[in-house]
C-alpha cells in the first residue's frame, strides 16, 4: 500500500492556506493545519473538507510565527503527530498598504517575523527528522513582491524577497540529503490578505503621496474586481509543485505571475520600472515639486 504523504501548511485557516489544506486532504494527503486560532480555524477547515472531527488525516496545530516559543511548540507537536512531514508549505503571511515612509517600524518587524524569521525557525526545527527520512520538500509561497519591489508595499516586498533568497540558499544546503525547495510565485487571488481584513493600511490619502494613493487605490480595486482568481486554482498548482523532484524550482501560479517572471527575465531593470509605474498610474520622475508634496499644498 502506498504511503500516505503528510504536509504541513501554515496559515491554513483562511485564503490560499485554507483552500490548499482542503484540496490536499481531498486528494488523500494527511494535512497538518498550522494556525493561530485552532478551534475556529479547524471548524472552518473540517466543514470545507467534509472531514470528521476525529479524522487522523486532518490535524490542527497552534502556530504563531511571531512567537519563538509557539514555533518550537508547534514543531514538537508536528513531529509527535506525524513524525517527519513529507512537505512543509510556508503560506502564512500578512500584507501591508502604504509607502515605505508611512509604514511604522513595528509593521516591518512583524512582517519579517511572519514571512522570514518564523518560517526559518520552523524549518530548522523540522529538518533533522526530514533529513533522516531522506525525502521531502520545503515550499515557500512568494508573490509579485518577491520578484520585484512593488510601490506602496515595501515591507511585504522586502520580506518576500528575503524569503526567496533564503529558499535559494536552503536548496543548495539540503539537496544532498534528498530534500528539495520550491518557490511559488502567486498571481492575484481573491483572499482576505489583500482586503481590509488581512492588510495593515498605513496610507495617508492627504499626505505627500496622495497622488500615488488616489490612482493606485482605484486601479487596485479594479484589478481585484476583474482579475482576482479563486484560491482553489492556487491549490491545484500547489499539488503539482509538491510532485517536483528538482533540488530547486521556482514556479508561477497564475497568468499574471507567469508574465511578470517572463518580463523580469527579458526586460532591463529600467524598462520594467517604467512598465510598473505606468500600470499603477504613478507620476513620472520629477513630476511632483516639493511644494506640491506639502500636506497643505
Amino acid at each position: 500500500m502506498a504511503e500516505t504523504r503528510s504536509v504541513v501548511i501554515t496559515g491554513a485557516s483562511r485564503g490560499l492556506g485554507l483552500a490548499s489544506a482542503t484540496h490536499l486532504y481531498k486528494q488523500g494527503w494527511q494535512v497538518v493545519a498550522a494556525m493561530r486560532s485552532v478551534d475556529a480555524g479547524m471548524e472552518k477547515l473540517r466543514e470545507a473538507a467534509g472531514a470528521d472531527a476525529d479524522d487522523p488525516r486532518l490535524v490542527g496545530v497552534t502556530l504563531d510565527l511571531t512567537d519563538s516559543a509557539s514555533v518550537a511548540a508547534a514543531a514538537k507537536s508536528i513531529e509527535e503527530a506525524i513524525g517527519a512531514p513529507y512537505a512543509v508549505v510556508h503560506n502564512a503571511g500578512i500584507s501591508a498598504a502604504g509607502m515605505a515612509e508611512e509604514t511604522p517600524m513595528t509593521l516591518w518587524e512583524r512582517m519579517f517575523e511572519t514571512s522570514v524569521f518564523g518560517p526559518v525557525a520552523l524549518t530548522n526545527a523540522l529538518l533533522p527528522a526530514m533529513r533522516d527520512a531522506g525525502r521531502g520538500r520545503i515550499v515557500v509561497v512568494s508573490s509579485a513582491g518577491g520578484v520585484r519591489g512593488m510601490p506602496a508595499t515595501a515591507p511585504y516586498s522586502a520580506a518576500k524577497g528575503a524569503s526567496e533568497r533564503w529558499a535559494e540558499s536552503l536548496a543548495g544546503e539540503i539537496a544532498p540529503f534528498g530534500l528539495g525547495v520550491t518557490v511559488l510565485v502567486t498571481g492575484t487571488y481573491d483572499t482576505d490578505i489583500i482586503t481590509d481584513a488581512g492588510t495593515t493600511d498605513s496610507r495617508d490619502f492627504e499626505g505627500p503621496y496622495r497622488r500615488h494613493h488616489a490612482t493606485m487605490d482605484k486601479r487596485g480595486r479594479l484589478a481585484m474586481k476583474y482579475g482576482a482568481k479563486s484560491p482553489d486554482r492556487f491549490a491545484a498548482g500547489l499539488v503539482n509543485a509538491l510532485g517536483s523532484t528538482k533540488p530547486f524550482a521556482r514556479r508561477p501560479i497564475g497568468f499574471d505571475a507567469r508574465m511578470l517572471l517572463i518580463m523580469n527575465r527579458l526586460l532591463p531593470t529600467a524598462g520594467l520600472h517604467q512598465i510598473v509605474r505606468v500600470m499603477m498610474g504613478l507620476p513620472r520622475y520629477g513630476a511632483i515639486k516639493s511644494h506640491e508634496s506639502d500636506n497643505n499644498g
